[in-house]
């Protein structure tokens, strides 16, 4: 396989700060990156400072902050791309920021969780039964939260909140599957899934949609289950052009029938949760150096 003395990879990600998780595959990506020849970087995404056509490809590793700065966010990626290889490409980043994709997977015949989106200024209607309230653009469950009908006043006001910070707002049934299996994330880099995980449910019962959560409860390994791997695959092939994608995640729940079905298809900046699986980083590297390669020739 080509190599290039000179590649320079950016690994870009965001500034600290008290709402922004600590990513802790950066340096170990970092490290494996340049024992592999290539000058691997990291650096802040919206740093003014950086030169990004001094690099031969940018993946975007976790820019965790840019869900609240989400036009910000997918202007820099359309400037970035322009200069650089940016993986994944800006249109998919654009797209994927959105969550209405959500709607356009189901109209492909993607199961997913059943979704309504409230948009400031439209009539709130709300479920009769146990509900998920959360933003369109978000991560690490910010601004989302679970209610029960008798909650629906409360759930009212965070409707009102996020509609006038701009926020358009997603109802979904609460997919009780989760509390039983769990929500498993397929990760797939260079076009192959990399591995599994599962974790158990984010949203607790009484916890306030402003509050933080954990974002990741009981992280654990997962072997998927042949029909997982199908939902994620259909979803993946379900992305509007076919790009090319560099990495993806596919978030799985069951659904009502017990069958698996998306609850998120995580294109921009997925955590890799690498410490969980150490033994796919030459994969990663692989990929990336592939990436690379396709870029310089």
């Amino acid at each position: 396989m080509f190599r290039t003395a000179t590649a320079r990879v950016a690994l870009v990600t965001c500034r600290p700060g008290p709402e922004v998780t600590t990513d802790g595959d950066l340096p170990v990506l970092v490290r494996e990156l340049t024992a592999a020849g290539a000058g691997a970087d990291a650096v802040y995404w919206d740093d003014p400072d950086v030169d990004w056509a001094a690099y031969d490809l940018a993946v975007i590793r976790s820019t965790w902050d840019y869900s609240w700065r989400a036009a910000e966010f997918t202007a820099w990626a359309e400037r970035c791309g322009k200069l650089t290889r940016l993986a994944n490409p800006a249109p998919v980043v654009r797209w994927n920021t959105d969550k209405r994709y959500l709607g356009e997977l189901a109209a492909a015949g993607v199961p997913v969780v059943p979704t309504r989106y409230v948009a400031p200024g439209d009539p709130v209607e709300l479920p009769d039964d146990e509900y998920v309230v959360k933003p369109t653009s978000g991560a690490g469950a910010r601004f989302a939260a679970r209610y029960t009908p008798e909650e629906h006043d409360t759930a009212v006001r965070q409707l009102a909140r996020m509609h006038a910070e701009g926020f358009t707002a997603m109802v979904q049934p609460y997919v009780r599957g989760i509390d039983v299996a769990g929500e498993r994330a397929l990760q797939f880099f260079g076009g192959r899934l990399l591995h599994a995980s599962r974790k158990g449910a984010v949203l607790t019962p009484g916890t306030a949609y402003d509050e933080r959560k954990v974002a990741h409860p009981g992280l654990e390994p997962w072997t998927p289950t042949p029909a997982e791997r199908a939902v994620a695959e259909r979803a993946l092939a379900a992305v509007p052009g076919a790009p090319e994608l560099l990495y993806a995640r596919v978030d799985l729940v069951d659904g009502a029938d017990g069958q698996p079905c998306v609850m998120e298809l995580e294109l921009v900046e997925p955590n890799l949760f690498l410490s969980l699986h150490p033994g796919s980083v030459p994969r990663v590297v692989d990929a990336v150096l592939a990436a690379v390669d396709r870029s310089v020739r």
